[in-house]
């Protein structure tokens, strides 16, 4: 049985990708075709794009390097409940027995390198972070993170390399964006900086009234 202490990002991945989960969850089928703050993938096409990486992730922690294991697959006629499976499937994957103990292989970061657990979660902990606010965007939706759980996002996407890599086709997140914060207000939120550190306009609107 893990500790309190070995459970830390464990369980704060948990959160943000429940947090995701319930935000999928209230796309209808016609939001499938709005823009999302990643420019070049529809709501349609993140959420594939979500589902590979919590299959990936899980297979990862099971030691399988295989690349064929981050594979976009189709949504089928229910995408919420697609969506929800993997997110299942990833979540009991790193709470299982002895994960915590494991290297990670990660192919679509490098073949060269196995990740602590502890590390690679975190990768995956700060993607779900910023996807949960990918979607709220594209929804017209508030973003609801506990704010001891951004703290800890924030200090996972300080550390996130950047330079020419951010640049190169597949890159997981894009430039830094400089963002001051509001026009006449703060220097803006620790989920404004983490989306902005790692490529996103915290500005970015998807430029539709949501429905009441």
């Amino acid at each position: 049985m893990h500790t309190k202490s070995s459970t830390g990002i464990v369980a704060l991945d948990a959160q943000a990708v429940r947090a995701s989960v319930d935000l999928v969850e209230r796309a209808t089928a016609r939001d499938l075709a709005r823009p999302t703050p990643c420019a070049d993938w529809t709501l349609h096409g993140l959420l594939r794009h979500m589902i590979a990486q919590h299959y990936g992730f899980a297979a990862a922690s099971a030691g399988d390097g295989d690349l064929a294991q981050w594979m976009l697959r189709p949504l089928g006629d229910d995408p919420a409940a697609a969506y929800r499976a993997a997110a299942e499937c990833v979540l009991d994957a790193f709470a299982a027995d002895g994960a915590l103990d494991r290297e990670f292989p990660l192919p679509e970061i490098t073949r060269d390198l196995m990740f602590p657990a502890r590390q690679a979660i975190s990768f995956h902990f700060v993607d779900y972070v910023v996807h949960c606010w990918d979607v709220a965007r594209t929804l017209g939706l508030p973003v609801d993170l506990d704010p001891a759980l951004l703290e800890t996002a924030l200090r996972v996407a300080q550390v996130v390399p950047g330079g020419a890599a951010r640049l190169e086709p597949g890159a997981a997140f894009g430039p830094v964006v400089d963002w001051p914060g509001e026009p006449g207000g703060s220097a803006g939120s620790d989920l404004d900086e983490i989306v902005a550190l790692l490529g996103r306009s915290p500005g970015w609107q998807a430029g539709f009234v949501p429905a009441s």
